[in-house]
């Protein structure tokens, strides 16, 4: 599988966030708590930054050479909400393919996923590519789950929101489209890994900033192409409280394309 076949499309699944009246895991600069791990605010905003400057990188080398690059292609589509889910969905993943002795496979380097999203060099890349694998593993590990028309709807909805595939199908429509052989199977291990992550939250007591709205794992599924999309993998995360409310961080907008990216080769 080519790596620029990889990740076709990105969207965001919004969460409730359930507030928790007297955590004392509140720190304002935390993005987020995962057991004994937390992620800082400044590191969210690194990672995003870093991976939007290799972006704009690219979109200028493109145009260096002549190549037209669209308005909406010229700025990354990553914000610090893309980054938390992607940072909280692997910490939570390796947690459980450590916890059921699973393997993890060495299938896509940084450096391919680097091109693919056209931020090469980057810890966005390294991540995404550590993601990669340990949704794997999990995918092949994991028990299917027995597809209710719920599930059914939160995978078509994120799909919708992605640009994956078009809005306005029935139950029945989505059954049906669901039902294809080839889509299936990587629909059951997908929801499978939804519950499993679902689990996760509640055992490591996940926290996150109210800053983040919401708390989605990135899915891969194949259509097509394979598409990156963020299904929502719990009813609600608990906030890091105490917190002030903040004003809305500046976001280099969430993942691109790989295949409208400005450089691909």
């Amino acid at each position: 599988m080519r790596a620029r076949r990889l990740l076709a499309a990105a969207s965001v699944a919004a969460l409730a966030v359930l507030p928790v009246a007297g955590c004392g895991r509140s720190a304002p600069d935390v993005a987020a708590y995962v057991g004994d791990t937390s992620y800082s605010i400044d590191r969210v905003n690194a990672i995003r930054d870093e991976a939007a400057q290799a972006y704009a990188g690219v979109v200028k080398s493109a145009e260096e050479q002549g190549q037209q690059v669209p308005a909406e292609r010229r700025q990354l589509d990553l914000d610090g909400q893309d980054v938390v889910n992607l940072l909280v969905g692997l910490d939570l993943g390796k947690r459980i393919v450590a916890a059921k002795q699973l393997q993890t496979a060495d299938e896509i380097s940084p450096a391919d996923i680097g091109q693919a999203l056209n931020v090469p060099d980057t810890e966005y890349a390294r991540l995404a590519a550590e993601w990669y694998d340990v949704f794997a593993a999990l995918g092949k590990g994991l028990p299917k789950a027995e597809l209710s028309d719920a599930d059914r709807t939160a995978v078509y909805a994120a799909l919708v929101k992605a640009n994956v595939a078009p809005a306005g199908w029935s139950v029945d429509d989505q059954r049906k489209a669901f039902a294809d052989p080839t889509i299936a199977p990587q629909l059951s291990a997908v929801v499978g890994l939804s519950e499993a992550l679902k689990d996760e939250v509640e055992r490591q007591d996940v926290r996150v900033n109210p800053r983040y709205a919401s708390l989605a794992v990135p899915a891969l599924l194949q259509l097509r192409t394979i598409s990156l999309y963020d299904l929502p993998y719990v009813d609600g995360a608990d906030q890091v409280t105490d917190v002030s409310t903040p004003e809305p961080e500046a976001t280099d907008p969430a993942e691109t394309d790989a295949s409208t990216g400005p450089a691909t080769t």
